[in-house]
């Protein structure tokens, strides 16, 4: 687990320093004095899993770190601020949490549990599904993906654009696609994060598309779901 601390000063970093070394021992750090340096190392090929990210920096900003560093990488990004009011503007650039300085070493722990969580969770989750149709292998992005239908001895694949037909179990597709996604029915696999709406014997998903949910999977349905929503 890669872990970068940003901060302009010393103390700041040595602190967050001190912390991470009391109380996670399978991380490895490296600081940056500024938002310039950190850009410069995640061009040349550093990736963190997880950035923790103080906003008032002189020369650029926290904020205008954030919103360059997102566009070059996945990051899970965690704000630092001595101003409470400046976490408002964290959100606006895709932040995961926050932290208000002096930093607490428990709200550090806290926070950094749910954040490596979430950090697993991206790493079991593939970023594509590969399709073979019409004779040609596609990668499909697994973020478009509504849900999945059977179709006898093959799958319907349902993204936001498109529908995609091909030879496939759906065992096997439920177990490749991972957590993301729920066998609702025996005929239907829906991606949680699209859905919209449900009632007792169907879900909608976000293209208006209504998808059986079996009777007998109702309740287990219903506390997995609300358990992705608190997540």
């Amino acid at each position: 687990m890669r872990i970068a601390i940003c901060d302009d000063e010393a103390r700041g970093r040595e602190r967050i320093q001190t912390l991470l070394e009391k109380e996670f021992d399978q991380v490895q750090t490296r600081e940056f004095a500024s938002g310039t340096k950190l850009l410069a190392a995640v061009r040349e090929g550093y990736q963190p899993d997880i950035l923790l990210l103080d906003i008032a920096m002189e020369g650029m900003n926290g904020m205008e770190t954030a919103r360059q560093i997102k566009a070059l990488s996945d990051v899970i990004l965690i704000f630092v601020t001595g101003v409470k009011e400046q976490v408002f503007q964290a959100f606006d650039v895709g932040a995961f949490h926050y932290l208000v300085k002096p930093v607490e070493e428990e709200r550090l722990k806290e926070v950094l549990n749910r954040a490596i969580q979430e950090v697993h969770k991206r790493q079991s989750t593939p970023k594509f599904l590969l399709v073979k149709t019409g004779g040609a292998h596609r990668r499909i992005p697994v973020e478009d993906i509504l849900y999945v239908e059977n179709n006898g001895r093959k799958v319907v694949v349902h993204t936001r654009t498109e529908k995609l037909e091909y030879y496939e179990r759906m065992n096997h597709l439920e177990e490749v696609l991972g957590e993301g996604f729920y066998r609702c029915h025996r005929g239907y696999l829906v991606a949680l994060g699209t859905i919209s709406g449900y009632d007792n014997t169907s879900i909608t998903v976000s293209n208006g598309d209504k998808i059986y949910l079996a009777k007998q999977k109702y309740s287990e349905f219903v506390k997995l779901y609300c358990r992705f929503l608190k997540e």
